[in-house]
């Protein structure tokens, strides 16, 4: 096994955190002892229980378990933090994936030009028509819309740049087994062969609750822009938006009616500093100002 190998086998243990193992490759830069401790050893070196230790164990050696790994690594691409072709926007964020399984084309994770688009699961009916006019000549433009296949304005996003010619990446909080919403599956296939579907979870792994504010990280973090199209307040939208903010990503904001639930969020974000963008040129002058 190569260390690419050795990382993947070792993620696919639901016992593997993401800070267990960055903490296992500090003390075993090549994960080249991993698969040749003994429980005992894993938890003293790991600093672990031995109960959690013994669990790892049995799983990255249990032979029908790699054998599924294997067919894994045959099915999908997988990129680690080992690649050259591991996305470089993600090793400027504080809690960058070590490994992210993709289906459909690779290579979007590297265009010059992208911008997460979030937002509420339940917009107005003002949403769709707005998002239209600022986010066509964007698709235009050539940007590749990043976000999470979630109802609402994600969707939206992903079937506008669609069916306009341009480009998308859909990022999941589950593996590609367990697809999640399950409102819209014909998008996901669409995307998975046309477009990019990420995930950072192995595809045998189901959604949990926890998956989507780590999976948020991941799609402002693919970007240098993130807007917001509609947001209530104490919603997910403003949670990724911390997470843009502590990457050190821009943050643009729609405004919409006063007084509509949906809006307070972008409102809040806008007093609070986030850049107001009425139509599509307040996002391609910054861009230009900054990037060109």
């Amino acid at each position: 096994m190569n260390i690419k190998e050795r990382l993947i086998r070792l993620h696919h243990s639901p016992h593997v955190t993401r800070p267990l193992l960055k903490r296992w490759l500090r003390s075993d830069p090549g994960l080249k002892q991993a698969f040749n401790q003994s429980p005992k050893d894993l938890s003293s070196s790991l600093n672990i229980s031995l109960k959690r230790a013994t669990i790892i164990y049995n799983h990255i050696h249990d032979p029908n378990i790699m054998k599924k790994v294997d067919h894994f690594l045959k099915e999908y691409a997988i990129i680690t933090w080992f690649d050259q072709s591991y996305p470089p926007l993600f090793k400027t964020i504080p809690d960058p994936p070590l490994v992210l399984y993709l289906m459909g084309d690779p290579s979007l994770i590297h265009a010059p030009k992208g911008l997460s688009v979030i937002g509420t699961r339940t917009p107005s009916r003002d949403a769709y028509s707005a998002m239209k006019e600022i986010l066509l000549p964007i698709i235009d433009q050539g940007f590749v819309l990043v976000s999470g296949m979630a109802k609402g304005i994600d969707q939206y996003a992903h079937h506008l740049s669609i069916k306009n010619g341009g480009k998308t990446i859909a990022i999941l909080g589950s593996g590609f087994h367990h697809i999640y919403p399950r409102n819209d599956i014909s998008l996901y296939h669409r995307l998975a062969s046309e477009q990019l579907v990420m995930s950072e979870y192995p595809p045998d792994r189901s959604p949990q609750k926890y998956h989507f504010p780590e999976r948020n990280r991941l799609i402002s973090g693919l970007t240098w822009s993130t807007f917001v199209v509609e947001a209530r307040l104490r919603s997910g939208s403003l949670i990724t938006v911390d997470q843009a903010l502590e990457q050190g990503r821009e943050v643009f904001a729609m405004p919409g009616r006063p007084g509509s639930p949906t809006s307070e969020g972008c409102h809040q974000m806008i007093n609070d500093g986030a850049k107001l963008v009425h139509n599509a040129r307040d996002l391609l002058i910054e861009w230009s100002e900054k990037f060109e």
